[in-house]
C-alpha cells in the first residue's frame, strides 16, 4: 500500500497571520487580485476556509465542511484579528494527525481522497496569503516544497488553453519565471497585479 506524504500546513498558517497583523483597518476595503473580494472578504474567506479544512481533517462533517464557499460573500467578524490566527494554527494542527491524510473527506461540499485536500487546504492558504500580500504592500516568500505542492495540483491535466483552473482561467506565465509567479498564474492571477 502507497504511503500518504504529509505536508505541514504550518509555515502557510503562520504566514497568514503575520499578513493579517500587518494589515490596518484603513486596508480592508482595498482591492486584492480576486475581483470580488476586497482584502476584507479575504481574510473572512480565509477564516471560514480554515474552519472547514480543519474539520475536513478531523472528519467533522456539517454546515462547516459542507457549504460551497461562493454561496454568499464572506463577512468579516468584528472578532477576526483573534478569530484568523486560531482558526490557522488549528487547521495546521488538525493536518499534523496522520490519520488525517487517510480515507475520504469534504469541505466546501465537495469530496475527495484526504491526501489530496491537505494539498488543497494548504493551496488556499498559499494563494490567499499572496493575495493579502499583494494588496497590502507587504513581502510574500512562500517555500519551494509548498509551491511544488501548488503547481503540481493547479497544473491542467492537459494542454487546454481554456482550463478554468481552481480559481478562474490560468494566466500564461513565461517557463523560465519564478515559480512563485508560475502558481499565481495557474490560480488565475496575474503575478504583476498592483492596487491601482
Amino acid at each position: 500500500m502507497e504511503k500518504t506524504t504529509h505536508i505541514d500546513l504550518g509555515p502557510a498558517a503562520e504566514r497568514v497571520t503575520r499578513l493579517a497583523a500587518g494589515i490596518g483597518d484603513e486596508r480592508l476595503g482595498d482591492p486584492t487580485p480576486c475581483p470580488a473580494y476586497a482584502v476584507r472578504e479575504v481574510l473572512a474567506h480565509l477564516v471560514g476556509l480554515s474552519v472547514a479544512f480543519r474539520d475536513a481533517a478531523r472528519k467533522d462533517f456539517g454546515p462547516t465542511t459542507s457549504t460551497p464557499p461562493g454561496s454568499v460573500l464572506p463577512v468579516l467578524d468584528a472578532d477576526w484579528r483573534t478569530a484568523l490566527p486560531k482558526a490557522v494554527e488549528e487547521l495546521a494542527a488538525a493536518w499534523r494527525e496522520p490519520d488525517a491524510w487517510e480515507g475520504d473527506t469534504q469541505a466546501g461540499g465537495v469530496e475527495l481522497p484526504a491526501a489530496v485536500m491537505g494539498r488543497v487546504a494548504l493551496n488556499e492558504l498559499l494563494i490567499h496569503g499572496w493575495d493579502l500580500a499583494r494588496a497590502t504592500g507587504q513581502e510574500y516568500a512562500a517555500g519551494e516544497e509548498e509551491l511544488a505542492v501548488s503547481e503540481a495540483l493547479l497544473t491542467p491535466a492537459d494542454d487546454s488553453s481554456d482550463d478554468e483552473g481552481f480559481f478562474g482561467p490560468v494566466v500564461a506565465v513565461p517557463e523560465d519565471a519564478p515559480l512563485l509567479d508560475r502558481v499565481i498564474g495557474l490560480s488565475g492571477r496575474r503575478p504583476d497585479w498592483q492596487p491601482a
